[in-house]
């Protein structure tokens, strides 16, 4: 069996504006995007397939080498483990064993995959991009309220936006970096939670990063 989120991607994925935003603490931005028990309701005869699509101006064969499917399945055991798999063009490459108790991973895979992309691209200190990052995850944010339509029907969203290096001295030296914007949009009504995980640099002249939830299979 395969439900597919396909439909979520045609029309309007997600209708927000700033006016349905709603301040939110430090803390509970954290807790939104570290959700704990995300996957707790997810078949472990299942997988999450998530699509992943790079744009790097500075770095294209890295986009290139960047830009396939990620895989999500189980492995049962004293603690049940999420497995992430990284497909392109018929090879698989493991990404790394989480404990699924803790909540879905994706989140930690994006976040880092953006510090190894900048840094890659723009130079500097992998350890300094990531403590910006890391800042902005515990930052008070907006979120912002919105629908998508997911096989016909219509669901709510909630999206996060974070500016990791606003007002960061360096920005000048980040080549296009400098006005880093993440976007994480979450949904009951998604498999995992995370409907989308965005990154973008210089309106995405310089750099995007695509994560969105594609669907969910059988495990393979």
């Amino acid at each position: 069996m395969r439900q597919t989120l396909l439909s979520l991607m045609t029309g309007a994925m997600l209708c927000a504006s700033a006016a349905l935003a709603a301040p939110l603490e430090g803390d509970k931005t954290y807790e939104m995007l570290f959700r704990n028990g995300t996957l707790d309701t997810v078949s472990r005869d299942a997988e999450l397939v998530y699509s992943r699509t790079v744009n790097n101006s500075l770095k294209p064969e890295a986009a290139e080498r960047d830009t396939g499917d990620i895989a999500l399945s189980f492995r049962e055991g004293e603690a049940v483990m999420a497995l992430l798999e990284f497909r392109q063009d018929g090879k698989h490459r493991k990404l790394g064993a989480f404990p699924a108790s803790v909540g879905n991973p994706m989140i930690m895979y994006f976040y880092e995959t953006v510090v190894r992309d900048m840094a890659e691209a723009a130079g500097g200190s992998p350890f300094y991009i990531r403590n910006r990052v890391k800042e902005a995850l515990v930052k008070p944010s907006d979120i912002v309220s919105g629908e998508a339509v997911i096989d016909g029907e219509v669901v709510e969203t909630r999206t996060i936006r974070m500016l990791p290096f606003a007002g960061d001295p360096n920005v000048d030296r980040m080549r296009g970096f400098g006005d880093l914007e993440l976007r994480v949009t979450m949904s009951d009504a998604v498999p995992g939670w995370y409907m989308s995980l965005e990154a973008e640099a210089s309106g995405g002249a310089v750099y995007r990063n695509t994560l969105a939830f594609d669907r969910l299979d059988v495990a393979q």
